[in-house]
């Protein structure tokens, strides 16, 4: 399969999702007796769950699209490995949407959503970790990492799942801070390049 052809679909799940997203900001609008001022802080948590899970999607689609420009060709494997992390894309809106229902409500259901919202994020980070590992072996990639680079890179690309983890463990003491952990990941890929890309930006496009 061509590598376009790979894209194209995991572009149009990625954009589905993302668009979703969207979906779950709702107000209860006007005649209701509630400002809009008090309408808008009452579902600040809505707001914040939205744009978080939005540059989550943001970045692996950045990340996702900076990869798979460093794979020489595409395989079965490579395609139901992708499939694995396209089925963590697709239920973050779900959990997104979950995670801002109960952040409001506090209590035992709160800690529950944030567990599965953690879960969520960490299967999409395993999803895309089993991609880039299997471009470490054979001849998959364009342009091979040396041997001596395949940890620290592994360390890079997949070090948000640890912070997962424990986001997933936190959250079954204060929803909050795990929320908060897992923004702070989402800081950190911004800022932090797909260990992919220095050979990736060397190729032309195919």
């Amino acid at each position: 399969m061509d590598r376009t052809r790979l894209e194209a679909f995991s572009d149009g799940v990625f954009a589905v999702a993302i668009t979703l997203l969207a979906l779950n900001l709702t107000l209860e609008g006007p005649g209701h007796g509630i400002p809009l001022q008090h309408q808008l802080w009452e579902h600040r948590w809505s707001f914040g769950a939205y744009l978080l899970s939005f540059f989550v999607i943001g970045i692996i689609w950045v990340n996702h699209h900076v990869l798979i420009r460093s794979i020489a060709k595409v395989d079965r494997t490579l395609l139901f490995l992708n499939l694995v992390l396209l089925i963590f894309v697709v239920l973050i809106p779900f959990s997104t949407a979950t995670v801002a229902q109960y952040l409001p409500v506090g209590g035992e259901d709160v800690k529950a959503a944030m567990a599965m919202y953690s879960a969520v994020f960490l299967g999409m980070s395993a999803g895309f970790g089993s991609i880039f590992e299997w471009t470490l072996h054979g001849d998959h990639r364009i342009v091979p990492l040396p041997p001596e680079a395949h940890w620290p890179a592994r360390l890079r690309f997949v070090g948000g799942s640890s912070v997962y983890v424990i986001s997933g463990v936190v959250s079954l003491f204060n929803a909050v801070i795990a929320f908060i952990l897992i923004a702070l990941v989402a800081v950190y890929y911004i800022v932090e390049r797909t260990p992919a890309a220095p050979a990736a930006e060397s190729q032309p496009d195919k």
